[in-house]
C-alpha cells in the first residue's frame, strides 16, 4: 500500500461555530456532534473562534480509492504506529483515509511504516 505525505502542516481545532471556516481551503475536515464542533485545517487557516487548538500535525494520505469492503486498513496502520509510540488522528473521506501524526514523530512514523512494507512518498 502506498502512502503519500501531504506537504502541509495541520491543526486540530475545536471551534465555537463554523462561521469563520473557509470552505474553499484545499484541505478541511469538519466534524459536528451534539456537543462539539471540530475541524482539521491547514495552520494558516486556523479560525479566530477556536476554544482549543492542537498544532503541528502532518498527514499521510492512503493513495488510491479505497473500497468500503476493505477492512482493517486504519487498524493496521494505527497498530504499527502505536507499537512505535506514535499517536495518530485518523480521518476518512468517501474515497480514502488519512492518518495524521505530530510533526516531531514524522520520521519515526515513516520508518515504522516502511519496515512493514508500506511505500511512503
Amino acid at each position: 500500500m502506498k502512502l503519500r505525505i501531504i506537504d502541509k502542516e495541520f491543526a486540530i481545532c475545536k471551534v465555537k461555530d463554523f462561521s469563520q471556516i473557509n470552505l474553499e481551503d484545499e484541505f478541511l475536515f469538519i466534524g459536528k456532534t451534539d456537543d462539539e464542533h471540530s475541524i482539521v485545517c491547514e495552520m494558516q487557516s486556523i479560525p479566530n473562534n477556536c476554544t482549543d487548538i492542537d498544532e503541528g500535525w502532518i498527514a499521510f494520505k492512503i493513495e488510491g480509492q479505497i473500497d468500503f469492503s476493505l477492512i482493517g486498513i486504519i487498524s493496521k496502520l494505527s497498530t504499527i504506529l502505536a507499537e512505535t509510540k506514535v499517536g495518530i488522528c485518523a480521518l476518512s473521506t468517501y474515497d480514502t483515509d488519512y492518518i495524521l501524526v505530530k510533526k516531531e514523530n514524522l520520521e519515526d512514523a515513516k520508518n515504522a511504516l516502511r519496515e512493514h512494507e508500506y511505500i511512503v512518498e
